[in-house]
């Protein structure tokens, strides 16, 4: 389990870098709402982006960001609500995933608008 943990907090530090690279602005890091967590949520020019973060060792079950179901992505729609409303927030809001498999080759996927709520 704490492998597993290990593993996610690498791939948002991954994450992390990779949008702050890219200009986005960090709000907030594993914010929380009711049990669920988003893992980032940032500011680009046009949007506010509410990203999930999945990070596998490898892909051999599947790439990450297949791993996204229905209902996270129902969860984090809701959580996203939520947050837009209590911090009185007016701009569009965009659901990324970043996807990251470490071995046998590194690769990070960006994926924007990778679900509409």
């Amino acid at each position: 389990m704490a492998e597993n943990h290990d593993l996610g907090i690498k791939g948002e530090e991954l994450a992390l870098a990779h949008i702050q690279k890219l200009g986005y602005e960090l709000l907030e890091k594993n914010w929380r709402f009711r049990k669920m967590e988003i893992d980032l949520i940032a500011r680009d020019k046009k949007h506010i982006v509410f990203i999930e973060v999945k990070t596998r060792a490898n892909d051999s079950f599947g790439k990450p960001y297949e791993f996204v179901s229905l209902s996270k992505q129902k969860h984090i729609a809701r959580g996203a609500n939520y947050y837009l409303e209590n911090k009185n927030i007016l701009a569009e809001a965009r659901f990324d995933i970043i996807s990251i498999t470490l071995e046998p080759n590194y690769r990070l996927e960006h994926l924007e608008d990778a679900f509409y709520p």
